[in-house]
């Protein structure tokens, strides 16, 4: 009997770097059961043991925490239903192999490859889907006794009941069917005794009470098979939603030629985790409201499955970025710091042990740099400036800043105001500007654009007074010294 408790579960398979696909079929299980009051069950499809490693499960574990998806069964939490890796409950499907053997729902099947080939290939020149034709279906008991005897090699099929309509509701497709003559006996335990995947979640999902089965699209074409598996094995499917794929913006299937396709680049880009889950939530669900900002706790408050859209989800990496900005204004200096400086050391810009004093400098720099930071890794760039020497103008227009008829008197008064400073703060560079302006009769423009050029090599950025605050009085004289302007 179903329970009245919306449970979900999220089961990856620990093949590789955790696709963001991935994380966001994770999240839509996670917004649908926190926001029913339900529950989220993590477990591990590991029957492709060529490519599964504990590497990789460990890397979708710590993946999910730092997205702040949490659950409530499974994998590392434990919970009444386990184990929760499909290698360690081999034992449970043997149990119920035995069972559909016993009452003829499932049979042993010895064809060999080459003539399971020369069916496929014979139905497939006659414009037919291949399907197995169920030559072992109705073998003699004796003679399968015989050939289990004889160690012949073999595989266990379903049997599918012809002509049916396998049919369901989607809560995001609708009304869906698929015609059972084209599923045919398909394996349930391959030779090396391992159950297949669509057998092994069929039994987890009913085992475990899953009430509803949030996916990718792709696994639509598994539904008809484990239909087939719910009705051979009594227990009662649960209510399906497939989720649209995730396209890039050329509308192909998202790969590595659209950039970053794992939640752990994102995350090494310095991408912060709010602003990834806010990201990846709207990628295929409609809030009701234009509403694009999203807390976590709101995310909870207003998704519905019923606002799951049946069109694809663009990935759209400026989209992401403007969220993630949104984001990183929002943190405190010292926040700020914590998520660029790891990408100033990897730069070798900073060293990976820094006192009190450098850390306060590096706090302040990169909180004047932020409003040029969409993520962590931008910071590399945008901090340059202070780390590097070695910069000429940005292009022809910047360079002819300094060769404008004030610039050398701007630079050389400039020059001579900053030395004369008893101190070099934000504060006490600021008034320089006006008294350049007055004293040479000059527009602001022309006061501020040579001195940032002559010390950034660009005409935008922060405010020029923290800049040269921040770049100290040796810094900014010994740069200024390099325009040639100075008399």
């Amino acid at each position: 009997m179903m329970s009245e408790e919306m449970r979900v579960r999220f089961a990856p398979s620990p093949t590789g770097p955790f696709h963001i696909g991935g994380a966001r079929s994770a999240l839509f299980n996670y917004l649908a059961a926190r926001h029913a009051g339900g529950k989220l069950i993590v477990r591990i499809e590991d029957t492709d043991q060529k490519r599964s490693t504990r590497e990789s499960e460990e890397n979708i574990k710590e993946a999910l925490r730092w997205l702040g998806i949490t659950w409530d069964e499974g994998i590392d939490v434990g919970g009444p239903n386990g184990p929760y890796r499909q290698m360690e409950r081999l034992a449970c499907y043997q149990q119920y192999t035995d069972k559909l053997l016993a009452e003829g729902k499932a049979y042993y099947c010895f064809c060999t490859p080459e003539e399971l080939e020369a069916e496929r290939q014979a139905q497939m020149d006659k414009g037919e889907t291949p399907v197995y034709g169920g030559h072992c279906r109705n073998l003699p008991k004796e003679t399968v006794e015989r050939y289990l005897q004889e160690g012949r090699p073999y595989v266990i099929r379903i049997v599918t009941p012809p002509d049916e309509l396998l049919e369901f509701d989607d809560i995001v497709r609708g009304h869906v069917s698929f015609d059972a003559n084209k599923v045919g006996d398909f394996v349930i335990v391959k030779s090396d005794g391992v159950p297949v995947y669509n057998y092994c979640v069929v039994l987890d999902d009913a085992l475990m009470g899953i009430t509803h089965v949030i996916r990718a699209e792709e696994h639509l074409s598994n539904t008809p098979r484990q239909l087939v598996l719910y009705k051979a094995l009594g227990f009662a499917a649960p209510t399906f939603a497939h989720v649209s794929l995730i396209l890039g913006k050329d509308k192909k299937k998202m790969s590595k030629r659209h950039g970053a396709t794992s939640v752990q680049q994102y995350r090494d880009l310095g991408y912060l985790p709010e602003a990834l889950v806010n990201f990846l939530a709207l990628l295929g669900w409609t809030p009701e409201t234009d509403q694009e900002i999203f807390s976590k706790e709101e995310l909870i408050h207003s998704f519905s499955l019923g606002r799951v859209a049946k069109n694809p989800a663009v990935f759209d990496i400026e989209k992401l970025n403007w969220i993630n900005f949104h984001y990183m204004k929002a943190l405190t200096p010292e926040a700020l710091l914590d998520v660029c400086l790891p990408h100033l050391q990897q730069a070798g810009f900073v060293s990976e042990e820094i006192d009190d004093g450098q850390r306060q400098w590096l706090m302040t720099m990169v909180d004047a740099l932020r409003e040029h930071l969409q993520y962590g890794a931008q910071i590399v760039d945008a901090a340059k400036i202070f780390f590097s020497d070695d910069f000429t103008p940005e292009n022809e227009e910047t360079a002819a800043v300094l060769n404008e008829e004030t610039a050398a008197a701007v630079l050389q008064m400039f020059a001579d105001e900053f030395a004369a400073l008893d101190e070099v703060t934000p504060d006490a560079v600021q008034p320089l500007f006006k008294k350049i302006q007055k004293g040479l009769k000059v527009k602001g423009k022309s006061v501020y654009m040579p001195i940032r050029v002559a010390l950034t090599g660009v005409m935008h950025g922060p405010d020029l007074n923290v800049i040269a605050a921040l770049m100290g009085r040796e810094k900014v004289l010994e740069r200024i010294g390099k325009s040639g302007l100075l008399q």
